[in-house]
């Protein structure tokens, strides 16, 4: 009864085109992003439960946003472009690195030459931004491949980039100012006067990266490249023939993919683990990203959000419940229920309904704007 659109009329283009042309749509959006930006804040600041501490913020909420960032570039290259990518994990290794190597300064000695290149360090944000254009140029370089094949080979291809960037930020010590233990430790986060330090100012930075990315690529799916892209996904053969070019379709959606998970990747390594290692960015970290697209929600800005929290919280919860329950698990159970259920869970949603959750939920919605009548 409280979902319908009944007499929201449109008398504008741009109502209609609207993201959310459902004011009970734009109502419950507002309420969240009020609450995600001075609620918790204010709960924090006052520490109201339950963010009397820094935990949530910390351990729970940081990886969320950042993670559903980089689900977010994923599911661009795999939910809209239909291209399979195992090598998201390089990505955000190759964004986390250029931002630290801009951010403490770059300098290539080219004695063969007779001289050296040297880059001044540059501002945390411009290192960040830079970091992901750097990751988008290295995502067309390892997407002009699927222009010839696709698939489980593609897969494969981009699985490749991932064993070989493992190898590189491991084996030349340049990427890590040639440090003893091959860990670096990120550079002070000072955006434009602004120092980020606590826990809350951390959170309220990749707040604001999320909310901005996930709105650019909303308008960029709805709009004409992000229709090339379903296009192709969908028929590339039928979208060919229909004037799309799958050259420019394919490698924007890798170098658009690659830009936000490369921004992800520098998030992570700056803000949420300041000091790190290659091991950081492996091939789990490409699965872990993929299955929260699966879970989510293939072809949906939603999606990301739903898989990275199902997967954040499902582990915590599998420590909590059988606790208060009284029978404590051991954290090798805990680990095989983890494997157990995503498992599960991912050939469930792949045979009853491969667009995740955010289907499930836009179906609830559709189910809500008819009731009581059946359709």
């Amino acid at each position: 009864m409280f979902y319908r659109e009944a007499g929201q009329f449109k008398t504008t283009y741009s109502a209609d085109m609207a993201i959310f042309p459902i004011r009970q749509d734009r109502v419950t959006l507002g309420v969240l992003l009020a609450f995600a930006f001075i609620g918790v804040p204010l709960l924090s600041y006052f520490h109201i439960w339950p963010f009397g501490q820094d935990y949530l913020l910390r351990a729970i909420l940081l990886p969320f946003l950042i993670l559903a960032l980089a689900a977010i570039g994923v599911n661009i290259l795999v939910g809209y472009c239909g291209q399979i990518s195992l090598g998201s994990g390089a990505f955000m290794a190759i964004g986390a690195y250029s931002a630290y190597k801009l951010g403490t300064g770059v300098h290539i000695p080219l004695a063969w030459l007779g001289f050296d290149i040297s880059i001044p360090a540059l501002p945390v944000l411009p290192s960040i931004l830079l970091g992901g254009f750097t990751s988008a140029l290295v995502g067309i370089l390892f997407g002009i491949p699927s222009l010839r094949i696709k698939g489980l080979y593609l897969a494969v291809a981009t699985l490749a980039a991932q064993f070989f960037f493992d190898w590189v930020f491991l084996r030349v010590p340049w990427f890590t100012n040639y440090a003893p233990s091959g860990s670096v430790n990120a550079p002070q986060l000072n955006f434009v006067g602004w120092v980020v330090d606590s826990p809350i100012e951390r959170y309220l930075l990749c707040l604001i990266f999320v909310t901005v990315f996930a709105l650019m690529a909303k308008n960029l799916v709805r709009g004409n490249i992000g229709r090339q892209w379903m296009a192709i996904r969908d028929m590339d053969i039928a979208a060919e023939l229909m004037g799309i070019r799958p050259l420019y379709a394919k490698l924007t959606a890798f170098a658009v993919s690659s830009f936000i998970i490369g921004v992800s990747g520098a998030l992570w390594a700056f803000v949420y683990l300041g000091s790190w290692e290659p091991l950081a960015f492996d091939i789990n970290r490409s699965l872990q990203l993929l299955f929260m697209v699966i879970i989510g929600g293939l072809g949906s800005i939603l999606g990301p959000f739903i898989g990275a929290a199902f997967i954040l919280i499902l582990p915590i919860m599998l420590n909590l419940v059988p606790t208060e329950l009284g029978v404590p698990l051991s954290t090798e159970t805990i680990t095989h229920l983890e494997f157990i259920i995503f498992g599960s869970l991912i050939c469930y949603l792949l045979i009853k309904e491969p667009h995740g959750f955010a289907r499930l939920i836009s179906l609830a919605k559709e189910k809500l704007r008819l009731w009581p009548f059946p359709y």
